[in-house]
């Protein structure tokens, strides 16, 4: 018998680390050690919730759930159906939209042994069936953790089409050499986004990239410079809808944009951004609204005579979590630029429940270690971690991580 601690969820903002006592595995799962997880707004929702979230289960008092879903780890015991495919000390990744059509079920979400934010877990088949445990050969643990947001990224640019000229068939993703926006873009995965426009095999000419805090402006293009693409980071805070509709236009030369991704759910914006689309453009709804009955207006002449699209997408594919390992072990993708805060396993219920009020970027979690919440940017430079940040230019990295590993007190 494995012990496991983990945090579960029991209800609407009922959160707690317990202490988990795990069952012999199965011949058909596998046994893991988790090392990191990143924090997403997911489960922020998820918590907020509770038994009225889709995924999750409805009796979590009696039942809770493993939460957590943006983690790494290694593998430890693979039961006799995986053993040709899965081995002891391999380092993994865990796509948790596992797709299925019978159940809207998945890890972080629904079940009682797995979940990012605890010591071990028990793998379960299905996992395995759907191909979303993956093997990670990249150099640190956080670099796993990111795999799943850069996944999502993937997916939403990979669901955006444009017609084939003088034709009703779609080249699926981006419009390579066209006008890209993202809306709200300074936040963790807006950076992600575009990391990924950026580095990606297909670019666009320009990409604008919007938000009302200069500071994160001022970090985003200081994290981000490219020779390829023409960026401007735009700050439309003051601005009427108006105003910033004519601001950004004049970004790229009045010809509108061919591919628009909002991250943040704001009705005058949303309809802002269906202005803003160029013939056959794509417009991808990417943040998940709260309110359910979230609208608004589109061009529906645009539609019909000018071929406008829009799109949605929720999470990223098996084969998005795999490209995403790929590109980042390939160190094609710096995810570390992402990561504002690190914490021990002990600070994740109040980090989860508190991160519209914590703000800026990823949330990291050491899930076998016990520290208070540290913010990367108030760090004490004269400190070993400062000083190892400093060595980074304020960025975690893998001498960061290993530090923590190294120093940082077991929970």
């Amino acid at each position: 018998m494995v012990l496991s601690k983990a945090l579960r969820l029991y209800g609407k903002d009922n959160m707690k680390i317990d202490e988990v006592s795990l069952p012999e595995i199965k011949d058909d799962e596998i046994l893991a050690e988790v090392m990191s997880d990143s924090m997403c707004m997911s489960s922020w929702k998820l918590a907020k919730e509770g038994e009225e979230h889709k995924k999750t289960p409805n009796n979590l008092k009696d039942h809770p759930i493993m939460v957590g879903h943006e983690f790494s780890g290694k593998i430890l015991k693979v039961g006799s159906k995986w053993q040709d495919k899965f081995h002891e000390n391999e380092d993994f990744v865990v796509q948790p939209n596992l797709a299925r059509d019978d159940t809207p079920f998945v890890p972080g979400y629904s079940y009682p042994y797995i979940g990012g934010d605890a010591t071990y877990i028990i793998i379960p088949n299905e996992v395995m069936e759907l191909g979303c445990l993956i093997p990670f050969k990249g150099d640190s643990y956080y670099e796993g953790s990111l795999c799943e947001p850069v996944s999502c990224v993937i997916a939403a640019f990979d669901a955006q089409y444009h017609l084939i000229p003088h034709t009703y068939n779609h080249k699926m993703g981006i419009k390579a050499g066209g006008n890209m926006l993202i809306v709200g873009g300074t936040g963790p995965m807006g950076l992600l986004a575009i990391d990924y426009a950026l580095h990606a095999d297909t670019k666009p000419k320009r990409l604008v990239v919007t938000d009302i805090d200069q500071a994160k402006l001022d970090r985003a293009k200081e994290l981000y410079p490219s020779d390829e693409v023409e960026v401007h980071f735009v700050n439309t805070k003051g601005l009427s809808i108006d105003e910033q509709e004519k601001l950004l236009n004049a970004k790229v030369n009045n010809e509108k944009y061919d591919d628009l991704f909002l991250m943040i759910s704001v009705k005058p914006l949303a309809e802002m951004a269906g202005r803003l689309m160029n013939a056959d453009a794509c417009l991808n709804q990417f943040a998940g609204p709260v309110d359910k009955s979230f609208s608004a207006d589109l061009n529906f002449y645009d539609i019909h005579y000018n071929f406008t699209h829009v799109v949605g997408t929720s999470g990223g594919n098996a084969e998005n979590e795999a490209k995403a390992a790929k590109l980042i072990a390939e160190h094609k993708l710096d995810v570390a630029k992402v990561i504002t805060h690190v914490l021990g396993l002990n600070a994740a219920a109040e980090t989860t429940l508190s991160q519209p009020e914590i703000g800026g970027g990823k949330k990291l979690i050491y899930t076998h270690k016990k520290f208070d919440r540290i913010e990367l940017a108030k760090v004490d430079p004269d400190s070993e971690l400062g000083k190892i940040l400093k060595k980074h230019n304020g960025i975690w990295s893998h001498e960061a991580e290993q530090w923590i590993l190294n120093n940082m007190p077991d929970i």
